[in-house]
């Protein structure tokens, strides 16, 4: 599935859908990816200053993978 994102909600929506579809608690989640659970709420709420390399774990650890393309 490719998904442009056009904000950090965006990106914040997609993380929370696939949490949701894996069934994974945020604690769970925060666990897995080695980031505090206050990431992970901020992160799913599309907060516009996070850590790219946080972000990164978070998604690794959902099997996701980010993508940047030129327009």
């Amino acid at each position: 599935m490719t998904t442009a994102l056009t904000s950090p909600a965006d990106l914040g929506a997609i993380i929370r859908a696939t949490r949701k579809q894996q069934g994974l608690r945020q604690d769970e989640l925060a666990g897995v990816a080695g980031v505090g659970i206050r990431f992970i709420i901020e992160l799913e709420a599309g907060k516009q200053t996070m850590q790219v390399g946080k972000i990164m774990a978070v998604l690794a650890a959902l099997g996701l993978t980010l993508a940047v393309e030129s327009r």
